[in-house]
């Protein structure tokens, strides 16, 4: 089995588009045609799990956190990935693609507490994709213009080419001194029968479908709008926010958290006056550093907030709008899905023997 077969397997469990744009995710140290005798998983590629790696002949790391975040201008011994790039030991780190993904990190974390009817807590910004090229051409020339258009890339729309609408209309000018208009004379006002082309144009081809739409409209200075569409709105995202199957009071919650993510200890904020007893019927979640959500889970009607970790004003506002506030601790917050993240490649890839990190850990214990 070869890197790249285990890429396309990864890729579908978190789909590289999903994460953030400042995010770097994907295969940062290796050859994708280099064979693999077996995975390691874990949250932080650290000298511990680097040697754990070596140890159990894991050729590729699985690292969620990617130990190559910033530009690296030299790479030297002693650094874990100078090593890894001398022992051949392949890493990949999936990230906010897996925070993000249906099934991912965030699901997890919702599945620990239990949320239906869950949504994304922060919807994915999607980029506008696509323009509308909207042209003004004399009747007896749309057919050619809108041939020019079309061969330069425009009025795609799914598995549709040659898309566009059409409507009858009246164009009016008046050319300057010096102009020399396809139709009419200079200095007089002219109104022609034409036609208001409509068409849509993908971002990468603008410039070539508006350089096309000059070559082939016969006026000197042929009239258009170029709109920026906005992109339809996105059905994946950060973060989970959703009811609780039944009103279920702090306590429980509390106890069911630490069972789910298998720790002892947790950091509780709570509003002036709650107790264990209070009941908790709707809540969100995101892993890792999101407390920067916590307004977003309160404007969405969340009484509870579990994430992995969060500044000390953040949390005294959120307890003073009612809401209490979990934290886990960083790496807590994400290291219950990569047992998901076995249990999908060992599926996909049941010849790959793929191993869960017993050295990698939060940096962080609360005594």
């Amino acid at each position: 089995m070869q890197i790249r077969d285990i890429l396309s397997q990864l890729e579908a469990i978190a789909p590289l588009r999903y994460a953030e744009t400042w995010d770097n995710v994907g295969l940062l140290v290796g050859d994708p045609h280099q064979k693999v005798a077996g995975a390691l998983l874990c949250i932080d590629y650290t000298p511990a799990v680097a040697r754990e790696a070596r140890e159990f002949g894991c050729d590729l790391v699985i690292a969620y956190h990617p130990p190559i975040f910033e530009a690296l201008k030299r790479v030297t011994a002693p650094s874990p990935i100078f090593e890894a790039i001398r022992d051949g030991i392949s890493i990949y780190a999936p990230h906010t693609a897996l925070d993000v993904a249906p099934g991912g990190t965030n699901d997890v974390l919702a599945d620990v507490l239990g949320l239906v009817q869950r949504e994304p807590l922060q919807r994915a910004e999607r980029r506008p994709s696509q323009h509308k090229l909207v042209t003004f051409v004399p009747e007896e020339h749309t057919e050619a213009v809108a041939a020019a258009l079309f061969a330069a890339g425009a009025g795609r729309i799914g598995e549709y080419t040659e898309a566009s609408f059409r409507s009858q209309g009246t164009g009016t000018f008046l050319g300057g001194p010096g102009t020399n208009p396809a139709v009419g004379e200079a200095g007089r006002r002219e109104a022609v029968p034409e036609v208001r082309l409509e068409v849509v144009v993908p971002v990468a081809r603008a410039l070539a479908v508006v350089t096309a739409l000059r070559a082939a409209h016969p006026y000197e200075e042929p009239a258009f709008d170029l709109v920026t569409l906005a992109p339809e709105p996105a059905t994946v995202g950060l973060g989970r926010i959703g009811k609780l199957a039944a009103p279920t009071p702090l306590g429980t919650l509390l106890a069911r958290i630490k069972e789910g993510l298998g720790i002892t200890s947790l950091l509780v904020s709570t509003p002036e006056g709650a107790g264990d007893e209070v009941l908790i019927t709707r809540a969100a979640a995101c892993a890792g550093a999101c407390g920067k959500l916590f307004e977003q889970a309160i404007a969405q009607g969340a009484g509870l907030y579990l994430t992995g970790e969060m500044r000390h004003h953040d949390a005294l506002k959120a307890a003073q709008a009612g809401m209490t506030v979990v934290c886990a601790l960083h790496s807590n917050s994400e290291r219950a899905t990569l047992q998901r993240v076995k249990a999908r490649l060992g599926e996909a890839l049941p010849g790959l023997p793929v191993r869960l990190s017993a050295r990698d850990r939060d940096p962080f214990t609360v005594r």
